[in-house]
């Protein structure tokens, strides 16, 4: 839950002062710390597990301290629905959070063993807990609608360039380019500009000496233009979602009661000065 979530439990008339305390002690700073410092101790705890060696000396109380964190977890999400009820389900964060809780649950024997190696996603709790992680989260959501025509953009893209370098390059590279999937996967590389001059280009220049005319344009258009279009449209969203949270932040009931007083006694003293000045003549 968040701040937003505890003013509206604040709000409802019917709502005990048991369950109230409850909520303003789970959104406290200190209990906030508390799961935060659980979380990190529990993901240094799962990569500690990796290490054969660790856990042949320290194997059980590596264990120990991560079974220890699972039952902080369930009883934290536990007071989180015993003080918000019905409106715990309304959050995807709380859904977030349940998923990656009951993961861990998951018995460790048969075929659901592989699935144990999936606990490591409580590590993502941060996401819900941290206030500006949860800002990035929320803006990448918000920017995805306006990512779907990029996408869409570099698909088609893609695709075309896909379809040219298989038939260009195909017959003298069929290892990078012998079929429309290789091809995919090498321009994909060629994006990433990973080894694409010497792993890639200079080999197929040896054979074609034009094709630096295909791969310079494509870089260009694929890495410099439409991967910018992502980062720019998910800054964009993101100033926009600032822009509208700084005018709530002017609203403070005890800045707006502050601002009035002082406003009201300025005005008694301009009165106060005026009935003072002797009259002109």
């Amino acid at each position: 839950m968040s701040v937003d979530e505890l003013k509206f439990l604040e709000q409802q008339p019917a709502i005990s002062q048991k369950r109230l305390a409850l909520a303003r002690w789970l959104e406290s700073p200190r209990v906030q710390s508390v799961v935060v410092a659980v979380i990190l101790l529990n993901a240094v705890i799962l990569g500690m597990e990796t290490s054969a060696a660790l856990m042949a000396q320290h194997g059980k109380l590596l264990v120990m301290i991560d079974r220890a964190c699972l039952v902080f977890f369930i009883i934290e999400l536990s007071l989180r629905f015993t003080a918000y009820r019905g409106m715990f389900w309304k959050s995807g964060w709380n859904w977030f959070d349940v998923l990656v809780v009951a993961i861990a649950l998951i018995p460790n024997a048969g075929p659901w063993a592989v699935l144990r190696s999936l606990r490591v996603l409580r590590v993502l709790r941060l996401l819900t807990v941290v206030p500006s992680l949860r800002k990035v989260v929320a803006a990448f959501v918000h920017a995805i609608p306006g990512l779907g025509g990029v996408v869409l953009l570099m698909a088609v893209f893609f695709y075309t360039a896909g379809v040219l370098a298989t038939k260009l390059f195909g017959v003298t590279h069929p290892d990078w380019f012998g079929s429309l999937g290789r091809s995919l996967y090498t321009l994909f590389q060629v994006m990433t500009l990973e080894s694409w001059s010497m792993g890639i280009v200079r080999p197929v220049m040896e054979a074609h000496p034009l094709a630096w005319c295909f791969f310079i344009p494509f870089i260009m258009v694929a890495t410099f233009t439409i991967l910018n279009l992502f980062i720019g449209i998910i800054v964009s969203t993101m100033q926009e979602l600032s822009a509208k949270a700084e005018p709530l932040t002017l609203l403070d009931p005890a800045g707006t009661e502050q601002f009035i007083q002082r406003l009201e006694h300025d005005l008694a003293e301009l009165k106060r000065h005026i009935q003072n000045q002797p009259p002109a003549p």
